[in-house]
């Protein structure tokens, strides 16, 4: 199967929630693709064929997951991929010495955190989480890469916010597997 079909079929299992999590928000959820062992290994397969492809030849030595959906398919991609799995937190969360970044959100800033041996100098490192609107947590966990001298391949989500335009703002190129959110509500 392709990517695209396959990608249909997860847009169908969508969830649409009005209003959440505050009024004029259409919250999409993307857990159901969890209840079922075939939807979830068909959201691995997609990010997996893309990723080969895009990046042929290239070894993937890590995939970077964002806390805390990207903790949910990030492992199993890692997994699939041959490729160690490292975890962005939220700061305090991780033992040891960290490397810090701080992002802007709707109402203040957060703070991410990595641990700094975690990934070596000049490690291929894709970053994965559920869904960018306005590209702040992922731009800071892309600095935390840079700041351990990794390169970034690539930012892949399995949703996007298109009109908050934040993929403008990251390091490296970003892939989002299911676009045209606004098509699914039409279905």
């Amino acid at each position: 199967m392709s990517i695209e079909s396959n990608a249909a079929e997860l847009k169908k299992a969508l969830n649409q929630y009005p209003n959440f999590p505050q009024e004029g928000i259409l919250f999409e959820d993307f857990l159901p693709i969890f209840t079922q062992p075939a939807l979830f290994q068909k959201l691995i397969d997609c990010f997996k064929m893309h990723l080969e492809e895009a990046f042929a030849g290239k070894k993937i030595d890590f995939i970077v997951g964002l806390e805390s959906r990207g903790f949910l398919f990030g492992p199993t991609l890692a997994l699939a991929l041959d490729a160690g799995f490292v975890p962005v937190r939220k700061a305090g969360k991780l033992p040891g010495e960290c490397v810090k970044a701080v992002y802007q959100k709707e109402y203040g800033q957060d703070e991410f955190e990595m641990q700094r041996n975690a990934i070596p100098k000049n490690a291929n490192v894709v970053v994965v989480d559920d869904i960018i609107a306005t590209g702040g947590s992922a731009k800071a966990a892309g600095e935390l890469i840079q700041q351990v001298g990794a390169n970034i391949l690539e930012f892949a989500f399995v949703m996007e916010l298109d009109f908050l335009h934040g993929r403008d703002k990251l390091q490296a190129p970003a892939f989002t597997l299911l676009r045209d959110q606004a098509e699914a509500l039409k279905n």
